[in-house]
Formats: C-alpha cells, structure tokens, sequence
C-alpha cells in the first residue's frame, strides 16, 4: 500500500513572485522541488495578492488565504494537518509559530529566511553613517570589509537581529542562501550548525550557446524598486557611477528594470544622458540576453543576488561591488569585475564593455560558477534528505536544541496572549 503524501504547509510573507524578486524566485524553487517529491503542498498568507503572482494552481498547489490574529487559522491547519509548515521569512514564524505548534506539535518546523534582514539592516545603518559623515565621498572599502566580528558587534544590540535569530532558534531548520550568513551566525551567534541548511538558488545550469559580443549593446541594471539596496543602487548610479560612464562612452545607454516602479523612479528617467528607467520586465531573461554589461552597484545588502544569478544564466557579465558578490562565488575568478568606488567600477564596465576577448573570458567564468555553485541537481535533493533526516530525528533534533525550546515556551506565550487579545480587541470594534 502506498503511504500517503508528504503534506506540506507554506505561510508566506506574499504570494511568490519570480518574475520580480529573488526571494519569489527562491521560493518557486523550492516549491519545484518539493513537487518532485509528489508532496501535497498548501501556499497560504494574510498578504494582498501582487500584480505579479506565480499561478500555484497550475502547478497543483492549493491557495489559501489566511487571516492574522484571527484563531480560524488553528481551525484550518487541525484539519490540514501538515507534516511539514514552512514559514516564508521569520515575521511569519513569529505571527503563526505558536499556532502551529499548539496545533500541529508533530509538524516539522521550517524557517525560509531568504537573507538574513538583521544584517542588511545594519549596513544600511553603516551606509547612512558613512555617507553623513563623508556627504562628498565616493569610496566604499571601508564599509566593504568588515570582519564577521565587526558585523556581529553591530547587529547584536538590535531589536531585529534578536527577533530573527529567536525564530531561527525556534525553528526545527533554517534554510540559509548565504553560506557567508551561515559563518555569521555559527561562529558569531553561536547558533548551531544543525538547525541551518545551505539552500542558495537552485538553477539548472545552462548549455545552450549564449548570444555572443557583437549581438549585445547596452548596459542593464534590474532590481524590485521595493528592495532598499536596489533603489540605493540606482540613485549612486545617478549621481556618481553614470556620469563617469558616459564621459568615456558618450553614447552609452543605461536601461534600468524593476516591479513595482516609484514615481521617484521614473522622475530620474532622462534619455538625453542615456539613463533609462523602463518599469517592470515582463522577461527579465530577455533584456538581460539583449544587454553587454549588467551593472549592480550595491552598496548594502545581504543573501546572494537574484539578478547576478540572472546575468550569468544570459551570458552577461557583470560589474559589482565585494556586497554584491557575497557569498555568490567561490575562489576562481568573477564573471565580471568588482570593485569599491564609482571610478573603478566604472573602468571595469567601460573595460569590459570594449574588450570583447575580455568580455568572453567572463561570460564563460558565469557558466562555469553556476554548474559549480547553484546546480538545482544537488541542492534540490540535499534540501529534501536535510528535511527527511531532521523529521526521521525530530525528537532528538528537537532535545538537543534546549535554547529554542526555552524560546519557544517564553516567546510565544506572549506572541500569544497579543494575538488573542488583538483578536479580542477586533470583535469588539
């Protein structure tokens, strides 16, 4: 006789979006994955639906839409009985943690983090820092280079990185996309180093022939206006990076992409100085394909970057900064370039954009960093025996991790009692 299906439970922060972050891509991903493994999967969330949301039915996940405060929630998951909740982003554990252990005891517990928002928190704070008290400067390093020590002291006092890392320690698993966040949180915060899994983009690499030099032009940059280091990104572009771009190419053209595009976006849209900013890319892939230099000058940030991902998957080599690249390569050269300051990347991008023997050489180094670093052939069923081996040991897994059982028993007590009074509050109004 058949066992019956793996059933699978995801509270989401928003509906999955691919097409216009990574966080939705990542999340797709894992979806794909546990699909592999005929899994009965539910894609629940109290978020309003995005323009831009992934159709889940047609791949044969049921949607359902939940409520926050709101103990209809105990009633839908009693009967759901899920063998696996995975929650999309650690306000998620914190909203639903307690229900779903009062509810469902037994159900594995797992934490997506997509990055750890603790540590992109902070070096916007450093950032913010830095440039308040050099308004004329245009050299990063410093802020490029902290020890992990250096990150840890920073983060440590803050609200967030001591809601995030409870979760984490709440949570059975946490899927990690930056082992570099996973040295930060073992070696610094002493988390320990089974309740995290390496889960980065999971891709499969490409094999096709890509478009070569002579049919690219331009130079992109692609990113969801939402996220703070990609609206960062554009803004030094505009006042440092460009400029310096365009007195060397003095016909270049910047097309710059991404969802949910501001009025103060699209103010900065100025042809004449060849900055374009197009909106939304209904295939992202496409105008990577099209363009000869992808640019990502990012000056804060955490996890790994979607669109570099993207850019190697096209062939387009691309010109970053050390935040950019973290946790994104290995010790073999970059597709591209990195460097610290607007004169340097800008260089590198004029350097690469002119040298086609150059500009090859990086297109091949992203083909290569792919079928090593993000091949879905690996990570997909490592991610399925981590959480196979963790729900098999659970009791066990479950003993020896004392802190997030304390956590849990204080935490979530007073998460609780918030909740139940706020549901309260809402049917008195």
């Amino acid at each position: 006789m058949k066992a019956p299906a793996t059933k699978v439970l995801v509270i989401g922060y928003v509906w999955p979006e691919p097409r216009s972050s990574a966080a939705g891509g990542h999340m797709m991903q894992i979806l794909e994955t546990f699909l592999t493994q005929d899994w009965d999967i539910t894609f629940s969330s109290p978020a309003t639906i995005g323009e831009h949301k992934a159709d889940l039915p047609a791949l044969g996940i049921t949607e359902c839409a939940i409520e926050l405060n709101n103990s209809s929630f105990d009633d839908f998951i009693r009967e759901l009985a899920p063998d696996i909740v995975l929650f999309d982003r650690f306000m998620m554990e914190e909203q639903f943690g307690w229900r779903v252990e009062q509810c469902c005891p037994d159900a594995l517990r797992v934490l997506e983090t997509s990055d750890l928002q603790s540590l992109r928190d902070a070096r916007h704070q450093r950032l913010k820092e830095h440039v308040k008290a050099h308004p004329d400067g245009d050299d990063f390093s410093a802020l490029f280079a902290p020890a992990l020590k250096e990150e840890f002291q920073r983060m440590a006092d803050t609200d967030l990185a001591k809601r995030e890392i409870a979760a984490i320690y709440r949570c059975d698993i946490s899927l990690m996309i930056s082992d570099v966040e996973i040295r930060l949180l073992t070696e610094q915060f002493k988390v320990p180093a089974a309740l995290l899994h390496w889960c980065p983009l999971m891709l499969q690499p490409p094999t096709r022939a890509f478009a070569p030099f002579e049919d690219r032009a331009h130079f992109l940059s692609i990113g969801n206006f939402r996220h703070a280091p990609n609206w960062d990104a554009v803004l030094w572009m505009k006042n440092s990076l460009w400029p310096l771009i365009r007195q060397q190419l003095p016909g270049a053209q910047l097309h710059i992409y991404g969802a949910y595009t501001p009025p103060k976006a699209t103010a900065l849209h100025n042809p004449a100085q060849g900055f374009h900013v197009m909106n939304w890319a209904e295939d992202a892939l496409q105008v990577m394909t099209a363009a000869r230099i992808c640019l990502a000058p990012l000056r804060f940030g955490a996890g790994i970057k979607g669109k570099l991902v993207d850019a190697m998957l096209c062939g387009t080599p691309n010109v970053t900064t050390p935040t950019g690249a973290e946790a994104m390569g290995d010790d073999q050269p970059w597709p591209g370039a990195i460097e610290h300051n607007a004169p340097a990347l800008a260089a590198a991008a004029v350097a690469l954009y002119q040298d086609r023997e150059r500009w090859t050489q990086a297109q091949e180094r992203g083909r290569q960093l792919l079928a090593r670093r993000y091949d879905q052939a690996f990570h997909g069923p490592a991610l399925v025996e981590c959480l196979e081996q963790c729900r098999r040991n659970l009791a066990a897994h479950r003993r020896d991790n004392f802190t997030g059982s304390m956590l849990r028993h204080h935490a979530h007590k007073s998460t609780q009692y918030m909740s139940q009074w706020i549901e309260a509050k809402n049917r008195n109004i």
